[in-house]
C-alpha cells in the first residue's frame, strides 16, 4: 500500500497542476467508500437482530466495532489525501 501511494506521488510530481483535481476526486472517493460501508454494515446488523433478537447486544456491539473502524482508516485517508500533494 505504501508503494503504492508512493508510486501515485511520483505520477503526481511528473504530471503539473493535476494534484488538486486528483485529490478532490481521492477524497470524495475516500468519503463514498466509507459511507457505503457503514451503511451496509448498519443495514446487515439491523437485518441480523430482526432474525436473532437474542443476540442484539452482541451484534450492535460488533457493529460499532466495526464503523469506529471505518471512520479511522477514512480520517488517515483523508489526512493522507489533504497533506501527501503538499510535500511533492
Amino acid at each position: 500500500m505504501f508503494e503504492f501511494a508512493m508510486t501515485m506521488i511520483t505520477f503526481a510530481a511528473d504530471v503539473p497542476d493535476w494534484g488538486r483535481g486528483g485529490v478532490g476526486i481521492g477524497m470524495g472517493l475516500i468519503l463514498l467508500g466509507a459511507g457505503l460501508g457503514i451503511g451496509r454494515i448498519g443495514g446487515s446488523a439491523v437485518e441480523a437482530m430482526a432474525r436473532q433478537p437474542e443476540a442484539s447486544g452482541s451484534i450492535s456491539t460488533n457493529m460499532l466495532i466495526a464503523a469506529a473502524l471505518i471512520e479511522g482508516v477514512t480520517v488517515i485517508a483523508l489526512i493522507l489525501a489533504y497533506i501527501l500533494p503538499s510535500v511533492v
